[in-house]
């Protein structure tokens, strides 16, 4: 887990997680991108990964829009100056960003979105803006300065002609610079603008998803209500007995957010283990392209990154979603399920192996490979 260095973990819960910003210093000591600018670059170069090029600065709020994939000629083309490039979804793909995400687990997995990753030359930024959902910014390579603000974050208060979401009045409340290993969180609705101070700068974000009360509305197949612009908000995540888990106090926010107490029990496990359109697309070819694996003694096996899993118990049962549906496990001990639920590792033995046969059975795990 990061180090909240003078605070602690229920601090931070209490206080900051989707209410304030807060510069963490040294919250990974030692972090270093595992991933080099050249090999970022690469990535951006293949279809599986969603990349775009950002150039333009404050200084004119003059700004450009490329997607990937790219190509050697993309980066021939680049100024020297002031452009950022970004690839979605790294953790999906690769193992030591995958495996970050467990750094982060006092928040709920069922709520992660994905790993980006950004590259900016010096004075690189994607400018001031404002998102929806929480953000941890952990600084891999290079120092940027972030600026913080949480005024005029509303939609109005946006330039009309570009092709990015620019905050056109920026009033900088707070500035902290990162470094490797630093972590600036950024809660909903708060403005930030991220700046490179070094010619080669890359910044992980570690996002987390936001649900609008109309996009589970329309989800359910219920008419919008277009007064109603709220956000699904956690609730005190305090009594968390597991990353996985669903408690009761996250059912009655959904509750409350969409006026709607009918819900069906399992419509927010399905809901929030939805997997997006193109992720389910490759997962699909996964399933269908890979064999069952062989479930070995001793061997762990990890869930396939593009799953996405959760768990909550129901009149006292244990029901499990997975990828956007109740998932049937049988003659399983509750504790073991929840356990590779929490952990999506399973290292075989004679209790667990039947789990880890049925899972396999879908074509979802994978033999875990070791770090060098």
């Amino acid at each position: 887990m990061i180090h909240f260095g003078d605070i602690s973990k229920e601090e931070f819960l209490r206080e900051y997680w989707q209410k304030k910003p807060l510069f963490i210093k040294s919250a990974i000591p030692g972090f270093i991108s595992p991933l080099s600018p050249n090999e970022l670059a690469g990535l951006s170069c293949e279809d599986e990964f969603e990349s775009r090029i950002i150039k333009g600065s404050v200084k004119n709020n003059l700004w450009t829009l490329e997607n990937g994939p790219f190509n050697d000629k993309s980066f021939k083309n680049t100024p020297n100056n002031e452009w950022t490039l970004l690839v979605q979804g790294v953790d999906k793909h690769v193992q030591e960003i995958y495996e970050l995400i467990d750094e982060f687990n006092f928040i709920p997995r069922w709520r992660f979105d994905d790993v980006m990753i950004s590259f900016a030359s010096l004075g690189g930024s994607v400018g001031p803006h404002y998102d929806h959902y929480d953000v941890f910014l952990l600084q891999g390579h290079g120092k940027r300065k972030w600026q913080i603000s949480s005024i005029d974050c509303n939609p109005s208060n946006y330039v009309q002609s570009s092709p990015l979401r620019i905050m056109k009045n920026f009033e900088i409340e707070t500035t902290w610079v990162a470094e490797p290993g630093d972590i600036v969180y950024i809660p909903p609705g708060i403005a930030h603008h991220g700046e490179s101070t070094d010619n080669e700068c890359i910044t992980l974000s570690i996002g987390y998803r936001s649900y609008s009360a109309n996009e589970m509305l329309e989800s359910l197949e219920l008419i919008r209500d277009d007064d109603n612009n709220s956000y699904y908000k956690d609730p005190l995540w305090l009594d968390q007995q597991g990353s996985a888990e669903i408690p009761n106090s996250a059912i009655e926010k959904l509750i409350k957010l969409t006026k709607n107490s009918k819900l069906s029990d399992t419509f927010f496990g399905c809901f929030v283990t939805k997997l997006d359109p193109l992720d389910e697309e490759k997962l699909n070819d996964v399933v269908a392209f890979n064999s069952p694996l062989i479930i070995k003694d001793s061997v762990t096996y990890s869930l396939h990154p593009l799953s996405r899993i959760a768990y909550q118990f129901i009149d006292k049962v244990l029901v499990v979603f997975l990828n956007g549906n109740t998932l049937q496990i049988n003659d399983i001990h509750d504790d073991l399920i929840i356990d590779f639920c929490n952990t999506r590792r399973i290292k075989v033995t004679a209790i667990n192996k039947p789990l880890a046969i049925q899972f396999s059975a879908l074509s979802l795990l994978e033999e875990t490979r070791p770090n060098n």
